[in-house]
């Protein structure tokens, strides 16, 4: 016999088997290859590596244990699961369990020839598994959104797409984007990934076109192998995959806000050329924008409200690739380019309403600003078999430049006739990283993944601000120049105890380092590093039925930005005061740590819905937060600055609930619509600061989807909708600094219709029912208040196979 036949499964993400890979393997192989010794169970943390990583990076020690606040938030919420899934819980206990899957036939080994021996793969591809399934199977508890939820509403942003799903809400105006959150937890909080990989170089996820997504996944408690800068969770946005079928795609989108026309293309192909299989999307946009606000601005002399209006407009090109070889021994090699760039202009002016008390800052001011941004990057990627295992090596570098220079002139100022300021800044970021990581598959079912991450950023920022031609003052407006380098180190396990119970341990080491200079002229260094343990485990009731329980157990962390540890303080544009302080840096500001537990009970339905519930709650100690304080000039002079810092503990806690499931599930003659909805109710408490509302910034009290789809029988038409609820808080942030939100209510509508199989058209309407957005702060005597209006967004898309 010329050759034989070995198998091995692949694990392409946690606890998510992928099928069979067969490999014919020439005669000068072993016939028997060893079977995993004991010795091959152990971590491989050497002392060899302990010494690399300690020569790069100090290892402070952390033994001080966390202590959990009692969980009674939680306790007093579990009531409200009945609100959203009782019926279908009910219903789902006594759903049968569906029939196994058929097995696959076996492939018959290849007839043996007179030629030289080669080696061949063959691929066994059974049914995909659908998005609830793969969720169901993972160990860690993970989210999967495939491409069809992704294109359902035709949005044009990603932050758009990613407000429907549970536990996931957005900052700013709505249909303008903001910061993406996990469980209301503000920026940092949530960990960021593209293609696995953190997001660098100032790279804007609203850049990036849905119709360059293939699918996204969201892990609501860290993984060793994904990181543990997720305190929150984590959003792994992947983009297209290398090639599975030849595709060519055209989407044209029209949008229409204010009377503003925003068109957007994209230009998707799969196909190979040789020996090369290749993945190529670009996608191009316009934004054309006008906004509105007023800014109330009471303190205990002044009375004001200042009308601003501006016009923006913004053009921006987006290409991604991924070009895959496979190479001899089915190895393969993968190449990931991505080039981004936008510019963009604005135009403003403002005015102060009559009756104002005090003294105007100003009469009226006028302003212009135009910014540029682009990047490029490349990441590499290797598989292949290393021994007994799998070994997969990464590689990347990138360089992104952001350009911007404002124009701002303030008639009849308070300092004197009209005052000018002239602004200017360039930021090059340049960024590399590397990772090995190796798989292997043990005896009784275990599955052994270690790596190692690198990842290195310098960053180099030249700004100038003046005034009427004048520079600023010496300590502000200055150049700095910083970079930061992370390693880290992790093992993990995954494996099944038994029919029922499914465990996964895994151990995290990592440490940053961060170096800069700016306008007071020191050399600031900054050390950090933590160990995460990480466990999770899923206990099914019955193997046979569909229903189980996880439970994490975890470490986190969030690191500061680059920004926060930067010894450089920046000018306010206007009048500083308490509302618009200078922002300065920190470099002794120290990383927040949380010890965390996540408990769910998940049913998954026969139809492919599911229902879930899940509690969470966090531990934070060296919690870091911008407060806002006055600081004496060497003039004599005060003024107000914000800059980071870290003012102790806090904890948080909260139930998150789903339901995904087809109407007739509950009446057997309803129309074939599937519903879907979630809700969260979240509390956190900041022990230093006095309440009442001493939560967490930025952290609403829960949020609300309701969406249902309809394909209407015997049409090419699908309808649908999604009503989206962030209810309003205020927030004490220090003994006297507050902060306030209104209520978010965004209504999404959209309908569909298939003309052939290679040809459709979407009419979608987000935020049906535009409402102003209040936000206000409040510094000692002096409150801010700014209300934005919001906007219908049209948008009709039109879809084409070629």
């Amino acid at each position: 016999m010329s050759a034989i036949l070995s198998a091995c499964v692949s694990f392409d993400k946690l606890g998510t088997r992928q099928p069979f890979t067969i490999h014919s393997v020439s005669p000068t192989r072993a016939l028997h290859p060893p079977k995993p010794s004991r010795r091959q169970r152990v971590l491989s943390e050497s002392s060899s590596s302990e010494a690399f990583l300690s020569s790069t990076l100090s290892w402070p020690s952390r033994a001080a244990q966390r202590k959990f606040l009692p969980l009674s938030l939680l306790s007093r919420h579990l009531a409200a699961a009945g609100l959203l899934i009782g019926p279908a819980w009910a219903l789902a206990q006594t759903s049968p369990s569906p029939a196994a899957a058929p097995t696959p036939p076996a492939v018959p080994a290849p007839a043996p020839t007179e030629a030289a021996p080669t080696v061949q793969q063959v691929q066994i591809n059974g049914n995909q598994l659908s998005d609830v399934e793969e969720r169901r199977r993972s160990t860690a508890a993970k989210i999967i959104v495939g491409r069809d939820e992704i294109e359902k509403f035709g949005d044009s942003t990603v932050g758009d797409l990613l407000k429907r799903l549970p536990g996931v809400t957005l900052s700013g105006t709505p249909g303008r984007g903001g910061n993406i959150r996990m469980r209301g937890l503000g920026g940092g909080y949530t960990q960021i990934l593209l293609d696995g990989e953190r997001v660098q170089g100032g790279l804007s996820l609203d850049s990036i076109d849905p119709d360059q997504i293939e699918r996204i996944e969201i892990l609501r408690a860290p993984t060793a192998e994904t990181g543990a800068r997720a305190i929150a969770g984590t959003i792994n946005i992947i983009t297209r995959e290398g090639f599975t079928k030849r595709r060519n795609e055209v989407r044209a989108s029209i949008g229409l806000e204010n009377g503003r026309v925003q068109p957007r293309a994209s230009w998707s192909r799969e196909d190979t050329l040789g020996p090369m299989n290749y993945n190529v999307t670009l996608s191009a946009f316009r934004f054309d924008r006008a906004d509105a606000s007023q800014v109330h601005t009471v303190n205990d002399t002044d009375d004001r409200t200042e009308d601003k209006r501006s016009n923006s407009a913004r053009n921006g090109v987006h290409l991604g690739s991924k070009l895959q070889w496979k190479l001899d021994g089915g190895d393969t090699l993968m190449l990931m380019p991505m080039v981004v760039y936008s510019s963009g202009s604005s135009h403003g002016d403002s005015s102060f309403e009559p009756g104002a008390l005090g003294t105007l800052p100003y009469s009226a001011s006028a302003s212009k600003t135009d910014s540029e941004f682009s990047l490029a990057r490349v990441n590499s990627q290797w598989r292949g078999r290393a021994g007994e295992g799998n070994l997969e090596l990464k590689a990347g570098v990138g360089q992104s430049r952001n350009l911007s220079h404002s124009w701002t002139t303030e008639f009849d100022s308070a300092q004197g006739g009209d005052q000018r300021e002239d602004d200017r800044s360039q930021g090059v970021e340049r960024t590399g990283n590397a990772s090995a990581k190796y798989s292997l598959l043990l005896e009784n079912d275990h599955s052994l993944v270690t790596g190692f991450e690198s990842e290195y950023a310098r960053r180099n920022q030249t700004s100038q601000q003046l005034t009427n031609g004048v520079p600023a003052t010496a300590d502000y407006g200055d150049d700095y120049l910083a970079n930061s380098l992370r390693l880290a180190g992790y093992a993990q396990d995954e494996w099944n105890i038994s029919p029922q119970w499914a465990a996964y341990a895994g151990l995290r080491w990592e440490g940053i380092r961060t170096q800069s200079q700016g306008s007071d002229d020191v050399n600031h260094r900054n050390l950090s590093s933590v160990w995460t343990p990480l466990l999770h485990a899923v206990y099914k009731f019955d193997p046979k039925r569909r229903d189980q329980i996880r439970i994490s157990l975890t470490r986190s962390y969030r690191s500061p930005d680059l920004s926060d540890l930067i010894g450089t303080t920046w000018l306010a544009k206007g009048t500083n005061s308490e509302t618009n302080p200078d922002k300065a840096g920190n470099p002794n500001l120290k990383p927040e740590l949380a010890t965390g537990v996540d408990l769910a009970y998940e049913v998954y339905l026969d139809d492919g819905g599911m229902l879930s519930a899940n509690l969470f709650a966090r531990r934070i100690s060296d919690l870091m937060r911008t407060l806002t304080t006055a600081v004496p000039q060497g003039d004599g002079s005060t003024r107000w600055v914000a800059s980071p810092q870290n003012i102790g503990n806090a904890s948080t806690q909260g139930i998150e609930l789903e339901a995904k499931f087809r109407l007739s599930t509950l009446w057997a003659d309803a129309p074939a619509v599937d519903l879907r909805s979630n809700a969260s109710l979240y509390q956190s408490r900041v022990d230093g600061v006095p309440g009442p509302d001493n939560r967490l910034s930025q952290q609403a009290a829960g949020s609300l989807n309701l969406g249902a789809d309809y394909k209407i029988p015997r049409t090419p038409v699908t309808v649908g909708g999604n009503v989206n609820w962030t209810p309003g808080y205020r927030t004490r942030l220090s003994e006297n600094q507050w902060a306030v939100q209104s209520p978010k209510r965004v209504i999404d509508l959209y309908g569909l219709y298939q003309f052939t199989p290679n040809a459709r058209v979407r009419l979608s309407a987000s935020n049906l029912d535009p409402r102003w957005v209040e936000t206000a702060s409040t510094v000692g005597e002096e409150t801010a208040t700014t209300t934005s209006r919001s906007y219908i967004n049209w948008a009709l898309q039109l879809e084409m196979k070629l």
